[in-house]
């Protein structure tokens, strides 16, 4: 299934000195090009982390780069692994640098690669070059770039696969990453690249994704473009062409090309990413202007549909019979440097490899079969039991507002919380094929649209005082491969004190149902999909969604909510942008000073009503009305 947003009529083309008048960060980008940075650093250092400018700090973006949160100086570091393969001596000197400059944690991402936090600015030189020491690198893991490409974790290892994709990933991350030519983007770009019979990689919601596919006896790839995340979700969409598979690195160029070089997405940072594209084009558009820059037509073909599911958990065959690969669930992606020193070590002992998924586990490849006892033993030794619940495995949650300066709620800590409180009640077996995504704001980094349960950070007052505590948004319904579907918002604002419970209702209402249906099979998916939202929400016990805000809603990023007493969402009554905007700012002063300056919205926000920037409408006097909703959103975000 596809989410087809209708094609729109195209906006005028800009010329280059429009976009540099309206989007800041085009222009920081044409003066100071974020690759540089990485010479600049020795200076930057000696000036000293205060003294540094914001401007500065997005673009160590470039590099991976993003400080973490509180604004101390330390910083997180981004390391890009393609399609999530490490040896085991990348692995052991990840342990090294974890170690040495990150305290010992060490986060698995939701893109196959990893993350460190707590380095100290001085630090920086040195970690990266011990990254790149390990043959690893950080150049484009964030920025206006291609960020890590990602793929089926087992590629070249399962049966089923048409042909091992490895190659075309390596020689794509080799060209790609780093290369200036494709590191002034009009925003990220997310590549995936994949053979595995179920789709695991998701190729739904990325940016571009190459599918392998067979067509009259040649190899080669479906196209599928348009996917994402953040506040406007999307499904992509194929462009209905086969691409021989010597054909894939000038075919992502072209896309990227027609992409980056159409200044209509350059305008505006809150319509930039390659979605707006295809939604203003539509698939045929698109393939025709991919085409024009590729030079020539290709093949009709289509992307193949997904064949059963995968999350690649447990123990599963090789090609080679006398060998097998290990799936392991990492509750929440969380890992120290001592796991990584044991993993490496015990993958050394195997002769194997590891393979970090999108799911923030680990695999471990070529593990000879006579061998499943000592690894089963090692592993459970390391806290790392196989027969944890694979709903721990399958669910996901972004890095937290802990280190995230945009998170407004907890998620790691909190969905452990929440799986521990399920398995709890109704058995770990028993919830095994559920399927969580937390964030900790609309960016989406770990895309609750499309789990089975989304939650999405925001806050709420506690009834009878002013005092704010966390708590979510709640999404069902989402879904991937076969069940491929952008979740729908059930929930709003479910405290922190209450998700447990509330999910709980929820879950055991799915679980008595696959009881008195006597039908394994049957998933929390297709529980919800059997329900309407208002049984739903009898069940669950919280707040209606479907109730009508009453005023003007202004949502507010992570960064400003010291300014406004922690509230993320206000509502106002306002006939125009500026009467919402300035309503808040009358409550409160700091916010009016930072976003409106001199009554005009400062060049660090952008503000959006729906998809589009105001901008793009009638500015601060663009007219609203009750229910709408106006998104403040930070332009130099990295996201």
């Amino acid at each position: 299934m596809t989410l087809t947003a209708p094609s729109r009529q195209l906006r005028p083309a800009p010329d280059w000195d429009l976009v540099y008048k309206r989007n800041f960060i085009e222009r920081l980008k044409r003066d100071r090009p974020g690759l540089a940075v990485r010479d600049e650093l020795p200076e930057l250092i000696e000036r000293g982390y205060e003294e540094i400018s914001e401007e500065e700090i997005v673009r160590l973006y470039w590099w991976g780069l993003a400080h973490d949160k509180p604004k101390i100086g330390t910083f997180m570091v981004r390391i890009k692994v393609p399609a999530g393969r490490v040896t085991p001596a990348q692995l052991r000197a990840l342990g090294d640098i974890s170690a040495a400059f990150g305290r010992g944690e060490a986060e698995l991402t939701t893109r196959q690669g990893i993350q460190l936090h707590w380095v100290p600015m001085a630090q920086l030189p040195d970690v990266m070059a011990a990254i790149e020491a390990a043959g690893l690198t950080t150049a484009g893991a964030e920025g206006d770039t291609v960020r890590n490409i990602t793929s089926c974790p087992v590629a070249g290892l399962q049966d089923g696969e048409l042909f091992d994709v490895w190659p075309i990933v390596k020689e794509a991350a080799a060209f790609f990453s780093g290369n200036p030519e494709y590191s002034n983007l009009p925003r990220k770009l997310k590549y995936t690249i994949s053979a595995c019979p179920a789709q695991c990689n998701g190729p739904d919601f990325h940016d571009v994704a190459l599918v392998a596919t067979e067509q009259d006896g040649e190899l080669g790839f479906g196209l599928r473009v348009g996917g994402g995340m953040s506040n406007t979700p999307r499904l992509s969409r194929d462009l209905g062409v086969f691409v021989p598979r010597d054909d894939a690195i000038a075919v992502l160029r072209a896309v990227t090309d027609a992409w980056q070089r159409d200044l209509r997405y350059r305008l505006s940072r809150a319509k930039a990413r390659i979605k707006f594209m295809v939604d203003d084009y539509g698939p045929e558009g698109m393939r025709a202007k991919v085409e024009e820059v590729l030079g020539r037509r290709l093949p009709d073909g289509r992307a193949p549909e997904p064949v059963g599911e995968a999350d690649h958990l447990g123990v599963h065959p090789q090609r080679n019979p006398e060998l097998v690969y290990v799936g392991v669930p990492v509750p929440s992606g969380r890992i120290t440097a001592h796991h990584l020193h044991a993993i490496a070590d015990l993958a050394d002992q195997l002769g194997g490899d590891v393979r970090f998924t999108r799911q923030q586990n680990f695999i471990l490849g070529n593990v000879p079969r006579d061998r499943l006892d000592d690894v089963r033993d090692a592993l459970a030794a390391m806290d790392f039991p196989l027969d944890r619940s694979r709903a721990y495995g399958r669910s996901v949650a972004c890095t937290s507002h802990k280190f995230c300066n945009y998170s407004v709620a907890e998620t790691k800590g909190k969905l452990d919380a929440i799986l521990d409180h399920l398995a709890a009640t109704f058995g770990a077996q028993e919830i095994d094929g559920l399927t969580i995504h937390m964030d900790g704001c609309p960016h989406a980094c770990a895309q609750h649209w499309i789990g089975e349960i989304g939650l999405q950070g925001t806050s709420t007052s506690v009834e009878g005082s002013d005092e704010r505590i966390e708590a979510y948004d709640v999404t069902i319904g989402g879904g991937l491969g076969r069940r491929a579907a952008i979740g729908r918002r059930l929930l709003r604002r479910v405290p922190t004190t209450e998700i447990e419970h509330v999910l709980a209702r929820l879950v055991g209402a799915w679980l008595e149902e696959r009881r008195r249906r006597g039908a394994a099979d049957f998933t929390f998916g297709d529980f919800t999909a059997t329900r309407t939202d208002e049984e739903l929400q009898r069940i669950a016990g919280g707040e209606r969604e479907s109730e009508s805000a009453t005023g003007v809603v202004v949502t507010v990023p992570g960064p400003l909510l010291a300014m406004i007493g922690g509230a993320d969402r206000y509502e106002v009554s306002a006939r125009t942008v500026r009467e919402a905007l300035e309503a808040v700012s009358r409550r409160h002063p700091a916010f009016g000073a930072a976003v409106l300056p001199n009554g005009d919205v400062a060049e660090a926000y952008l503000v959006t009503v729906g998809d589009d920037d105001i901008r793009t409408l009638d500015g601060l006097d663009t007219p609203v009305a009750p229910g709408t909703e106006i998104s403040l959103v930070m332009a130099m975000s990295g996201g």
